[in-house]
C-alpha cells in the first residue's frame, strides 16, 4: 500500500501514535480553558487532498446532507457511511479503531475510550459563506448507548485559507467572558479536545469566504461509560450560550472585520489583489 493510500494512522505504526501522544500529554492536559491540542500535518496531504475531493462532492448533493439552519447554527452536515467517499469512509474507520483510541487514551489520559460507529453528531461539515455554529456545550451523552461523551476530534481541510475569511474555531472559559483560543481551520490540522458541561466552543461569527469556497471539515466524538465526579451533570443536549464581553473590543474587531468583507465584495478583485501585494499580503 502506498504512501498516498495510507496515511499515518491507517498504517497503524502504534509505537509511533504513542510517542506522539507521550510528546503531546503535557501540553494537552495543561491547555486552558480546558484540555485540548492542535496538531498541524498529522496526516499525509496527499489523502487528505483526495478527501477534500470527495467532500466537495458530498457538498453538491442536497440529499447527501442535513441543512442546518436556526439561530443557533447554519451549516451542512453527514454521518451517514453511504455519503461518504471510499478514501473518507477509509479515515474515519481508522479514527475509529483501536490503536487510534490508544493514542487518545495515552494524549488525554482518559482510559477506556469507545468509538461511535454511527458518528452521531459527527461526520461531514460544511459551512458556507453567512454560515456560522455559536458557541455552545456538546450533548454530554450518546443518545443511543446512554455513553458519556468525552472527545472531540476535529480535521480541517481548507487550502489556501485566509485570516480575513474567518472560520476560527473558538475555545470560551467557563464564565463566557473571554475567548481563550482562537484556531484558523487551514488544511490539515487536527484538533482534539476534552468535552464537559462547560467546554464552551464554535464557531460563532458569520464565515466571509468568497461564495464559491466553503470551511470543510470531519469530526468524531469519543465516550465512556462513567465519568470523573465532578463532571458529572444532568443528561443534556447542546447548551448554547451567548458571548457576555463587557469590553468593547470584541465588538469592535467584528465590526471591522463585516466592513472589510463589505470592502472586499465591492471591490474589483484585481484592484483588491494588487492593494494586498502593495501593503505586503499575500494576494
Amino acid at each position: 500500500m502506498s504512501e498516498v493510500e495510507s496515511p499515518r494512522m491507517v498504517q497503524m505504526d502504534t509505537g509511533g501514535l504513542q510517542k506522539t501522544a507521550g510528546r503531546h500529554r503535557l501540553q494537552y492536559c495543561s491547555a486552558e480553558p480546558f484540555p485540548h491540542i492542535v496538531i498541524d500535518d498529522f496526516f499525509v496531504p496527499e489523502l487528505l487532498t483526495e478527501i477534500l475531493e470527495e467532500h466537495k462532492d458530498f457538498g453538491q448533493h442536497v440529499n447527501g446532507a442535513k441543512r442546518y439552519a436556526t439561530a443557533t447554527e447554519q451549516k451542512m452536515a453527514s454521518r451517514n457511511e453511504d455519503h461518504f467517499g471510499t478514501r473518507t469512509l477509509q479515515l474515519m474507520r481508522s479514527l475509529n479503531s483501536s490503536p487510534f483510541l490508544r493514542f487518545l487514551e495515552k494524549l488525554t489520559g482518559i482510559e477506556s475510550l469507545i468509538a461511535d460507529p454511527h458518528f452521531v453528531g459527527g461526520g461531514l461539515h460544511t459551512t458556507r459563506r453567512g454560515g456560522f455554529l455559536k458557541i455552545h456545550a456538546d450533548f454530554n451523552k450518546h443518545p443511543e448507548f446512554r455513553l458519556d461523551r468525552r472527545l472531540n476530534l476535529l480535521v480541517y481541510l481548507n487550502k489556501d485559507w485566509e485570516e480575513d475569511w474567518g472560520g476560527h474555531f473558538e475555545l470560551w472559559n467557563p464564565e463566557m467572558t473571554a475567548c481563550a483560543k482562537k484556531v484558523l481551520p487551514i488544511f490539515n490540522r487536527m484538533v482534539v479536545f476534552s468535552t464537559t458541561s462547560t467546554s464552551f466552543h464554535g464557531q460563532p461569527d458569520p464565515l466571509m469566504c468568497p461564495d464559491l469556497r466553503a470551511r470543510r471539515s470531519i469530526a468524531l466524538y469519543y465516550y465512556t461509560n462513567g465519568r470523573p465526579a465532578d463532571e458529572i451533570r444532568e443528561h443534556h443536549n447542546t447548551l448554547f450560550r451567548e458571548r457576555n464581553v463587557n469590553d468593547r473590543g470584541p465588538r469592535l474587531r467584528r465590526a471591522k472585520d463585516s466592513c472589510k468583507s463589505l470592502i472586499r465584495d465591492m471591490t474589483p478583485p484585481v484592484i483588491w489583489n494588487v492593494s494586498k501585494q502593495l501593503l505586503g499580503r499575500r494576494p
